[in-house]
């Protein structure tokens, strides 16, 4: 049921010289559907007309009581309506009331009653008379408008992004349920405030001027295209978002509803994305290397043992041999054997190590690891008249983990580019790169 107070003229009961004027009156108003209805507060009697008696459906025959009256009503709108009634003859005032009227609960026809007190010549309230009128159309309509308010607000409500409307001021006019998980505003403490509250700086400074320029120009810059623009939460941690922003009009007034995406876990996850492509790039050219090095292995192992093999047999030629040169031939042999050995060492665990991702470690000195990548690095050195010193200004720690023919390994590849760029100062000028 619904109450309202309405600025009415109360009417005074004049003498019955005026009773053919009413009547007449009544009779016009009873053409379009109104019908009227008379309630003496002294006596309770109640006079409907032929009209009023059709919308609350009784019959022309059937005697008409205040009792009656309030029978008809649903159980929800009876007390509602006799206080109503009483205020209205206590303190004065207009009448005018809304309920349904139905024999079962909730199913009722919608009436709405509206009257006013009429006096006497003394001033004092005899009657309060009024009309009745069929507002069903009107509360079925309202209530088809509310259902699909709420239908589309749970909607709203289930909608991952985060939905803003603003007027042409930028001043938020609604705030879905998914915006305040994600700026941690209330809808109640949001509306009404300019939606730069959502933006951090410069953009906060600048929005009212870009709405401005928009309703002058009309040129759109974002409006219907989508960007990423960052977002402001209530704590003032910002965050990326995708903004989607549409118009409408309404009044002649432009409203913009702005549909906003989080876009911190996908920025998250392209990040782990490339991640793992820059790793999967990684692994692949491991793989590659650890074929060429299972390539240049076999290629190379069968070279080195030949060379070796060489070595040695001719170290035995030597053995006869009166050459006073003979010691130093084979000294220079032995190690050249030696040498080809290790190489063989060294593309045997760098197979391995690229292979199994991991090398053979043990204890070595590194300062026997510098002198062996020194001699291995300056071999024929001393044909160009080159000389070489290694010292330390502090002690050197004399045991390292690590594989050891690795190590030598990068030693010498630090000697050697040492030693040419000591040769290019000079202005000697290789054509080979470092491996």
């Amino acid at each position: 049921m619904e109450v309202k107070a309405l600025s009415v003229t109360n009417i005074t009961r004049s003498s019955s010289a005026d009773a053919v004027g009413k009547e007449h009156f009544r009779l016009r108003i009873e053409g379009f559907g109104v019908g009227t209805w008379d309630l003496d507060l002294s006596t309770r009697e109640l006079e409907w007309s032929d009209t009023t008696r059709s919308l609350f459906g009784i019959a022309r025959d059937t005697p008409v009581t205040y009792e009656l009256f309030l029978s008809l009503l649903e159980p929800g709108d009876r007390d509602p309506t006799e206080q109503a009634i009483k205020r209205t003859a206590e303190v004065g005032g207009n009448f005018d009331v809304s309920f349904r009227v139905g024999r079962t609960p909730g199913s009722g026809h919608w009436i709405r009653v509206r009257g006013g007190l009429v006096k006497d010549e003394a001033g004092a309230s005899r009657h309060l008379s009024g009309i009745v009128l069929d507002i069903d159309e009107e509360k079925l309509l309202e209530e088809t408008l509310r259902t699909r308010e709420n239908h589309l607000r749970s909607i709203l409500d289930t909608v991952p992004d985060a939905m803003i409307v603003i007027d042409g001021n930028g001043i938020m006019q609604f705030f879905s349920t998914a915006a305040e998980r994600l700026f941690g505003h209330a809808e109640q403490e949001a509306i009404g405030k300019n939606v730069s509250e959502l933006m951090p700086l410069p953009d906060r400074e600048r929005h009212d001027g870009y709405l401005a320029r928009y309703r002058s120009t009309g040129q759109r810059h974002i409006i219907g295209i989508g960007r990423i623009v960052t977002g402001k939460r209530r704590d003032g941690t910002t965050f990326p978002m995708h903004l989607t922003i549409g118009e409408m009009q309404s009044g002649g007034e432009p409203y913009f509803t702005g549909f906003v995406r989080d876009l911190t876990e996908h920025q998250q996850t392209q990040a782990q994305l490339q991640e793992l492509q820059s790793e999967l790039v990684h692994v692949s050219r491991l793989s590659a290397m650890g074929e060429m090095a299972s390539a240049l292995a076999h290629e190379l192992n069968q070279p080195l043992a030949a060379i070796s093999n060489y070595m040695k047999g001719s170290r035995r030629l030597l053995s006869g041999s009166l050459d006073p040169n003979t010691p130093k031939i084979e000294t220079a042999m032995d190690r050249a054997a030696e040498q080809a050995l290790r190489a063989g060492q060294i593309i045997r665990r760098l197979r391995d190590f690229v292979s199994r991702g991991e090398s053979e470690k043990r204890v070595e000195s590194l300062s026997k690891l510098i002198e062996e990548a020194g001699a291995l690095g300056l071999a024929g050195a001393r044909e160009q008249n080159n000389t070489n010193s290694a010292g330390f200004g502090q002690p050197v720690p004399q045991r390292s983990r690590g594989d050891g023919a690795i190590s030598a390994t990068g030693a010498y590849r630090i000697e050697r580019q040492s030693r040419r760029r000591h040769d290019r100062s000079r202005g000697v000028r290789y054509r080979d790169r470092i491996p």
